[in-house]
């Protein structure tokens, strides 16, 4: 059985074959073009176990063309591998050949392949909070301003409602509105931006039962319910809550030696729009639920108020997991025990 490595870059890949005692059989540097990927690697397909791309930032086309050619695809999780540090000698060919190494033992650690739709609508809800952010920034500039030139800050709502005749009627000098006015005008584009993306989001999410059961979990709205059930993708790829959790970066991270603290691990490997779901769904949890607040207010008393913080949006995590696994709705006496 022979096995098959891609070093993937931004415009090549080195591609490398290799046998059940890690012999290269063919190995070359190749333009990322899938046509001449498949036409090197077609003459090991049959007795190819699988192919292990790396997961960088432009591994759709690779992924999805090598699947519809009939190879079995690995994708490499490239934070968790771990190479040995005193090596003299590194390369894209010896990166290569090492994840066929790891898929010939079955140490190999992989990320999910969701199917190419169920991606796009994921990364339409990221596009969403890329242009939010972006949104809130621009409000930010447009409070800044105000707050240097009247000594207050006008609201969030109150920039959104800005046009450039209620800026000409704020009597301020003429660069200076000038400058609120180019703020306003990038506001009022992404606003619309924002809203066509999240009116998609709804016709494709809203018909979907695991919307609206983790829509019943208090502090999770239309947003973060459709963020949390796209980032999750298939609940059955996560083992127990805590391994959820662990990815959603609800948990900390220790180490430990006879019984001591020796560091942490790397507190940020997980999903970053999870942790930041999860966190919102925990403020907001705070405002509309008793038995979240109570909650909250044990933990502070015994720790501080981000720690509390982090533990509601934990239990969150984990509550969602069940309600994913078992198809029911939110039981807040089992959450909050």
């Amino acid at each position: 059985m022979n096995y098959s490595g891609i070093d993937l870059h931004s415009n090549n890949s080195v591609v490398t074959v290799t046998d059940e005692a890690d012999r290269v059989l063919a190995e070359k540097r190749l333009p990322n073009d899938l046509p001449a990927i498949l036409a090197f690697l077609s003459p090991w397909k049959s007795d190819l176990v699988g192919v292990v791309v790396e997961s960088t930032f432009n591994w759709y086309w690779l992924v999805d063309g090598l699947q519809s050619a009939g190879f079995t695809v690995h994708l490499a999780n490239t934070t968790a591998i771990k190479k040995y540090e005193g090596l003299k000698h590194s390369g894209d060919e010896t990166d290569a050949r090492y994840l066929a190494h790891l898929l010939r033992l079955g140490i190999l650690p992989t990320g999910t392949i969701l199917p190419p739709d169920q991606r796009a609508v994921r990364d339409l809800a990221r596009k969403r909070i890329q242009l939010v952010r972006s949104r809130c920034q621009h409000i930010l500039a447009v409070e800044n301003i105000t707050a240097r030139q009247y000594g207050t800050r006008i609201t969030s709502n109150q920039t959104k409602r800005l046009t450039p005749d209620a800026v000409d009627r704020m009597q301020l000098p003429e660069d200076v509105a000038l400058a609120i006015k180019a703020n306003v005008a990038v506001i009022t584009t992404l606003s619309a931006q924002i809203e066509l993306l999240e009116k998609r989001l709804q016709e494709k999410v809203v018909a979907r039962a695991e919307y609206g059961l983790l829509a019943s979990v208090p502090g999770i709205g239309a947003i973060l319910a459709t963020t949390i059930l796209l980032e999750t993708g298939p609940i059955e790829r996560f083992a127990s809550p805590g391994n959820f959790a662990s990815y959603a970066r609800c948990v900390d991270s220790q180490r430990f030696s006879n019984g001591k603290k020796k560091g942490e691990g790397n507190t940020r490997n997980g999903n970053e729009y999870l942790a930041w779901a999860f966190v919102e769904a925990a403020n907001f949890a705070l405002r509309y639920s008793a038995e979240a607040k109570r909650f909250y207010e044990r933990k502070k008393a015994r720790t501080n108020s981000i720690v509390a913080r982090k533990a509601l949006a934990h239990k969150l995590a984990r509550a969602c997991f069940h309600i994913l696994k078992e198809r029911k709705p939110f039981d807040s006496s089992r959450c909050f025990i």
